[in-house]
């Protein structure tokens, strides 16, 4: 890489910030340009990067190396579709789209554009899970289960499409679950879901679920999900078959709000670098996206009522991606 990699990024709302931060940080990124839709928000917005109403113009004008997507759930379809057309590479939050099509939709674009499509699962980037990855590693899981507890009002961040069905995807399982269920994928490998039990307010939103899958090796998993919880628990515990247990905090060691994510983004940018600049290879829909979307979207047909459920297990598998 003979000069830093131009970045554009979209959306500049509460997930931006760790972005930002990164980027400054990184020498291998030079912050080229910025989008919202928000007026008042660009002209807040401080630094010499360009700024722009619109991602197809960003996109035309400023001629982004690559384009962090860190929108509304329901806009990622056309945002990454149109970088991808352009054959720009895309780091997208998660989830990869609002439902498994789009994100099959997506996955077809970078394989025919040839760009990386990277799904930003922060927590997998966590120190204490990359330190449990390599503990585990070379050893025989019988069970993991994963906690994610928050009380999702205190994370909104002043944007309250997280609590809109339709443009968030659903509740926790659309929202936190994908992140969750990542961490087990790490573990696990390609996963089936078995079973799931999910419990909705009066409006209608999932506010606790809990998930149970199968790996490939036969160990069982566990995940848990929690929007009403008073307070925040993201942990994970992994049981061996010789009977250790093993277990990762992601919060400990970060006691200020939302801490832990400064360092997992830095993560996120500094392998997008490597993907964008093809130091690393990757095939689209690196991290599971899709997968992560088929689980999820399986867990709420798993859910539905009596006469709109399967009996069979919903596999999804690694060759999906």
């Amino acid at each position: 890489m003979t000069r830093p990699l131009r970045l554009g990024v979209v959306g500049l709302g509460a997930i931006s910030a760790y972005y930002l931060a990164a980027a400054e940080r990184l020498p291998e990124w030079e912050l080229t340009a910025v989008c919202d839709a928000r007026a008042q928000t660009l002209e807040r917005f401080p630094g010499p990067a360009a700024r722009f109403r619109d991602h197809r113009a960003l996109l035309a004008e400023a001629r982004p190396d690559a384009l962090v997507v860190a929108v509304p759930n329901d806009v990622h379809l056309p945002i990454c579709r149109d970088a991808l057309s352009a054959g720009v590479p895309v780091c997208v939050e998660k989830p990869l789209a609002l439902t498994t099509a789009e994100g099959r939709l997506l996955v077809e674009l970078a394989r025919c554009h040839e760009v990386p499509l990277m799904t930003a699962f922060h927590r997998r980037y966590n120190t204490a899970v990359r330190d449990l990855a390599r503990r585990t590693a070379d050893r025989e899981i019988r069970s993991v289960r994963v906690r994610y507890w928050e009380r999702i009002e205190d994370h909104l961040g002043g944007e309250d499409w997280y609590l809109d069905p339709a443009r968030c995807g659903g509740g926790c399982v659309a929202d936190n679950g994908p992140n969750a269920l990542d961490l087990v994928r790490l573990l696990l490998g390609d996963l089936t879901l078995t079973d799931c039990e999910i419990q909705r307010d009066g409006l209608g939103i999932d506010r606790r679920a809990v998930l149970r899958l199968r790996g490939a090796t036969g160990a069982t998993a566990s995940v848990e999900l929690d929007w009403s919880y008073p307070g925040e628990r993201k942990d994970i515990e992994v049981e061996l078959t010789d009977g250790e247990v093993l277990s990762a905090d992601m919060l400990a060691g970060h006691t200020a709000f939302k801490a832990s994510l400064w360092h997992e983004y830095e993560a996120i940018l500094g392998e997008f670098a490597a993907l964008t600049d093809g130091r690393t290879p990757a095939g689209p829909g690196a991290h599971g996206g899709l997968q992560a979307l088929e689980l999820v979207e399986a867990a709420y047909l798993r859910a539905l009522p009596a006469t709109g459920t399967t009996s069979a297990d919903a596999t999804v598998t690694e060759a999906g991606r």
